[in-house]
């Protein structure tokens, strides 16, 4: 395991659980975004279990710990050949029973986790957009101009700022001729690089989502919505614990969103189904074409994906739309006739079999993973196929 650094805090609440252990101890990267969205899962406990103060109370301990993607700054994500790279040092403390949940970005959690280890809990989704950062003092009148290739309010060459293939892909099909710069490190640093006046960088590309939690939401110039696609999973945190630990899934469970969970376990599968991650432009976005209420007969989610050579110029895309109380057609058996006693746990990573309880959750999330195998399907056979083995035969 590589070098930790631990930083502890501790907060106390209450709960009537019976016989529950009272100390419980939460992992996370040590970034300044990581640490808000922990302490909004201890605060959100708080809340649920604060009413009974007689019957004791929980510690929860948070640990902060420095990942290998968060140590390895001097190359570009896809260059390091690596997949869990914000996770493997947590998930490693995790089944040593060091610590008895994590706090992801989900986003960062592969499709595949460790064996013991599943993603109990997706919370409501904050904004899932991408967002356009201005250098501070830069003033256009249109933000979206900066990704245009005449952007006649800007004297010197436009510079953008990210790490990710799949905003690099995007913003090479908007402009061919645009110049993008890696650019790496915590959220505060990226915008401290951004608004150095010798850095070079005219804006940078970053998820809306952190932008808000870590109350930079002032700093959005503005939301790509048409036509660009996010990363699987933004916007959302996970929740992973141990898959023999039911007792801290029980406690974990009222923070479960539905409605996120299954957007993102169609996400998953869809990116699953391509064998994407950090080094392949995939791209998706998730609309609700009706209710997500577990008593609408016509709960429609539409996964609409993109797959992207790696300088933007051959594309493929499409959208799946599925009413997710619709009647099962056993395409995905695993997913449709799970005993908690036998298989309660794990498609994508998530413990699907958390819902099990719930006949309608459970066929909403079967048909959601469904979403994400046909759009798959289908875009594999639109030629994405030939797209993701041009970009694995030139990586190698």
């Amino acid at each position: 395991m590589s070098t930790q650094t631990m930083a502890e805090t501790t907060t106390t609440t209450t709960t009537a659980a019976a016989n529950r252990r009272t100390h419980i101890r939460i992992g996370t990267r040590k970034s300044k975004l990581a640490m808000i969205q922990t302490h909004w899962v201890v605060n959100q406990l708080r809340q649920l279990y604060a009413t009974d103060a007689d019957d004791g109370g929980y510690e929860f301990t948070i640990k902060s710990m420095t990942t290998t993607g968060d140590n390895v700054l001097d190359r570009p994500l896809a260059k390091i050949g690596e997949k869990a790279l914000f996770t493997r040092e947590l998930e490693d403390d995790l089944l040593a029973e060091n610590i008895d949940l994590i706090v992801h970005s989900l986003k960062d959690l592969p499709t595949t986790l460790p064996d013991g280890c599943a993603i109990a809990v997706i919370t409501k989704r904050e904004n899932s957009s991408d967002a356009i950062v201005l250098k501070s003092g830069l003033n256009l009148d249109n933000p979206f101009d900066i990704l245009s290739p005449n952007c006649h309010q800007i004297n010197e060459n436009v510079t953008i700022g990210t790490s990710s293939l799949r905003r690099i892909a995007q913003l090479k099909h908007l402009n061919p001729d645009i110049r993008v710069v890696d650019i790496r490190g915590n959220l505060n640093t990226r915008l401290s690089k951004l608004d150095d006046p010798t850095s070079g960088y005219s804006a940078l590309i970053l998820a809306s989502a952190g932008l808000i939690r870590a109350d930079y939401g002032h700093r959005i110039s503005g939301q790509l919505l048409d036509n660009w696609y996010y990363a699987v999973g933004q916007g959302a945190l996970a929740i992973e614990t141990r898959t023999d630990d039911q007792f801290i899934m029980d406690l974990l469970k009222p923070l479960i969103h539905l409605k996120t969970t299954c957007e993102c376990l169609a996400e998953r599968t869809f990116m699953q189904q391509l064998e994407g991650g950090c080094s392949i432009p995939i791209g998706v976005r998730s609309v609700w074409t009706t209710g997500a209420d577990d008593n609408d007969a016509n709960c429609v989610l539409t996964l609409e994906g993109v797959v992207m050579s790696l300088d933007g110029r051959s594309r493929v895309d499409g959208k799946v739309s599925r009413n997710l109380n619709r009647k099962l057609d056993n395409k995905l058996p695993d997913l449709t006739t799970i005993d908690r006693s036998v298989c309660p746990f794990n498609y994508t990573g998530i413990a699907v079999g958390q819902f099990t309880e719930a006949a309608t959750a459970a066929n909403q999330l079967a048909n959601s993973a469904m979403i994400g195998y046909d759009l798959a399907q289908d875009l594999l056979g639109l030629g994405a196929k030939d797209i993701l083995d041009d970009i694995k035969l030139n990586s190698n």
